[in-house]
């Protein structure tokens, strides 16, 4: 133990750190509250577990095989605002207490108010537009991804020949007055920011939208589920003429003409009086089939082929297939339609 003396600091020089120290404290805790005055997380650092909690209650799902039709590549679902659908699931987990909501594909925002989830079976949101399902518990929301809900203009909503301002025209039942049910279900409503929504493995929704030259917004268009599965059915049939299956099968393809509206219909050269362009159920297709990058009358009879060998496997998509290959046509195409019954000829 060190017999040295203790040296103590003069009573002026104690009394003038302690004042140091304060100041010193006073400062840093003034540091300290304007960081917290200006700092702005990228996230809620106290609730984040608790949000990643609840939204782990809700369960992860998917649209099951069976809803993208039979060629497992249509990724779209059509309906009246309000009208009962299936929308079959497959839920990752627990699907007690489970409700549904639609929210817009565009911005993800809730289209309707949430609904219980009981079976396969869901609402149509209310009005007109492009939407996805969500999962809801607990008030935690998770979308589920893959297959895109169209609700449809009604077509009684169309007065005249106009829809909104569209020039549609006037269908021959309706001067006929041949049926009392309207030609079409509906119509589906198309903003230039939905021209690139996937309809189909190889199609846009733009591919039927039609090049009639009016330049007003929104358009309007027909497009029938049954002509998107018969054309990636074809597309998969020659696929597999060449040994691609698949997420591997990239067919280059060229949409000519896929919905007419009368009104544009009757404008059209050598085009049929009632053609099945202005149901929604047809469509002019160049589809490079051998793979040799371009289009080519060769071309057109392996996608007739392939047309053949669908309808033979699926009797209920027959319909029409003509071969357009003439030097008055600038590429070689094939016409395919879905009116349900055979029809075959050349142009």
């Amino acid at each position: 133990m060190s017999d040295a003396p203790t040296r103590r600091a003069p009573a002026g020089r104690s009394r003038r750190g302690a004042k140091a120290n304060w100041v010193t404290l006073v400062v840093a805790l003034a540091a300290a509250l304007g960081v917290l005055q200006f700092y702005r997380p990228t996230g809620n650092l106290f609730r984040k577990p608790f949000a990643a909690a609840a939204q782990a209650a809700v369960p992860t799902a998917a649209p099951s095989p069976n809803a993208f039709g039979r060629s497992g590549e249509v990724k779209v679902r059509f309906a009246l605002p309000g009208e009962r659908l299936e929308y079959p699931l497959d839920v990752q987990g627990d699907p007690s207490q489970l409700a549904y909501q639609w929210v817009r594909l565009s911005d993800a925002v809730p289209a309707d108010s949430a609904r219980a989830l009981a079976g396969a079976e869901v609402v149509a949101p209310p009005a007109p537009g492009f939407y996805q399902l969500a999962l809801v518990r607990a008030g935690e929301r998770r979308v589920v991804d893959g297959l895109t809900l169209t609700v449809l203009v009604p077509f009684a909503e169309k007065s005249g020949g106009l829809l909104n301002g569209y020039a549609i025209g006037t269908y021959i039942s309706e001067r006929l007055g041949t049926k009392k049910e309207s030609p079409l279900e509906g119509f589906v409503e198309v903003r230039p920011e939905d021209l690139r929504i996937p309809i189909t493995k190889h199609l846009t929704l733009a591919d039927f939208v039609a090049h009639d030259g009016q330049g007003t917004w929104p358009r309007y268009t027909a497009v029938n589920p049954r002509l998107l599965d018969k054309l990636e059915l074809v597309m998969a049939k020659i696929g597999s003429w060449r040994g691609i299956e698949g997420r591997d099968l990239q067919l280059s393809v060229d949409v000519h003409s896929g919905f007419r509206p009368p009104t544009y219909n009757r404008l059209v050269k050598r085009a049929a009086r009632d053609s099945r362009h202005q149901y929604g159920d047809a469509a002019d297709v160049a589809i490079d089939a051998n793979g040799d990058g371009r289009f080519t009358a060769i071309d057109t009879k392996l996608v007739a082929q392939a047309v053949e060998e669908v309808e033979r496997d699926y009797p209920d998509l027959a319909g029409g297939v003509g071969l357009y290959t003439s030097r008055r046509y600038n590429t070689p195409y094939v016409h395919i339609d879905a009116r349900g019954t055979r029809a075959r000829w050349r142009g």
